[in-house]
């Protein structure tokens, strides 16, 4: 009975391992087919990233994804490793699809998906995470800047992967003559960028906004940039403007002390050939402004406006000559001498045409009355003259006769 059992067992059991032969040989003949795939996926730091792994054909077989440490993140829709920030998204015979949040650089590397054939298929995904560069930062002005000092401005940006650029922009004018640094940061996966701008400076650069522009392929398409407004000091221009081209005695005078600098100049100071105004009850300083009243010959000479402010001094001059009133009247009125000596050389040329035009029809006419005149003083009556005159134009062209 004992060995009637043994065998009975051998048996089974036999039976059994020819079974499985025989479901595992079918199992890998009907995976021959399946083949997982995937993408790559590039995500900016703190983002989402959604790796999924898809089968075309599949009989049931489990699919695993794991990460660069080869640790399973989700085996099926089971998850294997206890991470808040990865999630399943879906999970199907032919898909599993799961999400990683909060994406740090640390999480770049190539995933991997198995499909549990015999023997085991895998393809992998490769986490490109970019880091996003910070807020660009300026430094090295120092307000305010003396014309024509030469500046030196840096701009810094760091945590940018890949290495982020730098432009510089003036007036919306882009400048290329600059110098430019990468540095690796000590984490060893981040870049540290700083751009140079060397320019010299001068009153036209006096409020101007000098741009920095940082772009990356983590803004997308939206640089951040970081301004400097420059403050220029620069010493005054001057200007002298009359009231009037043609001063006249007798009328008021404001000539207008423009000036120009920063700080702004304040007060102006007015003299006359290098001294002080002579009439101060006709000559009255009124901010920029120099208010002569009743102009008359004693004002003439040479003003001088001057401008001072921190950085230094500058002046313009004005000369000063009262006209007479009648004397400009004259020179606005017509010139009769010069309209009457027109006049004249129009009617002489006229008459020299007329006289010139006679002579050359009498002569014509001279030569005209000669012809027909010969042959006629012998005629006796009109008709041989006639004939005579016919007969005399033979030769007419040998026989012609002129006046001088």
């Amino acid at each position: 009975m004992i060995w009637k059992r043994s065998a009975v067992l051998r048996f089974y059991s036999v039976c059994g391992l020819l079974l499985q032969a025989a479901a595992s040989k079918n199992k890998v003949k009907g995976s021959q087919g399946q083949f997982p795939l995937t993408q790559n996926v590039t995500v900016v730091e703190g983002g989402t990233a959604i790796l999924t792994c898809r089968v075309d054909q599949n009989d049931n077989t489990s699919l695993q994804w794991s990460n660069p440490a080869q640790q399973t993140l989700y085996f099926d829709d089971k998850k294997a490793l206890r991470d808040n920030r990865i999630e399943l998204v879906r999970a199907s015979w032919h898909e599993l699809s799961i999400s990683v949040s909060d994406v740090s650089l640390s999480d770049e590397g190539q995933y991997t998906c198995s499909l549990f054939t015999m023997p085991v298929k895998t393809s992998k995904a490769y986490l490109t995470v970019l880091g996003v560069p910070e807020k660009p930062q300026i430094s090295g002005f120092s307000s305010p800047v003396m014309e024509g000092d030469l500046m030196q401005l840096t701009c810094k940006t760091s945590g940018s992967k890949p290495a982020a650029d730098i432009r510089w922009f003036k007036n919306d004018k882009e400048i290329k003559d600059v110098k430019y640094l990468k540095e690796e940061d000590a984490n060893r996966k981040t870049f540290t960028v700083s751009s140079t701008l060397d320019f010299r400076v001068d009153r036209s650069d006096d409020g101007v906004a000098v741009i920095c522009r940082v772009d990356h392929e983590s803004l997308n398409a939206t640089p951040q940039v970081a301004m400097q407004v420059l403050e220029i000091h620069y010493t005054p221009s001057v200007k002298i403007i009359p009231s009037t081209p043609f001063p006249q005695e007798g009328q008021p005078l404001i000539l207008t002390c423009e000036s120009k600098g920063k700080p702004l100049p304040e007060p102006v100071l007015w003299t006359k050939d290098g001294g002080e105004l002579p009439d101060p009850d006709r000559m009255v300083v009124s901010g920029r402004e120099l208010n002569i009243l009743f102009l008359n010959k004693t004002d003439n000479g040479t003003y001088r406006c001057e401008a001072t402010n921190t950085i230094g001094q500058s002046s313009a001059e004005y000369v000063l000559i009262v006209h007479d009133p009648n004397a400009l009247a004259g020179q606005a009125g017509p010139d009769h001498a010069l309209i009457g000596g027109i006049v004249a050389v129009v009617v002489f040329v006229t008459l020299c045409s007329i006289f010139l035009l006679g002579r050359y029809l009498a002569r014509h006419k001279g030569t005209y009355l000669t012809n027909e005149a010969k042959g006629a003083e012998d005629a006796p009556d009109a008709d041989t003259a006639i004939i005579n005159a016919e007969g005399s134009q033979v030769n007419a062209e040998e026989k012609k006769e002129y006046f001088i």
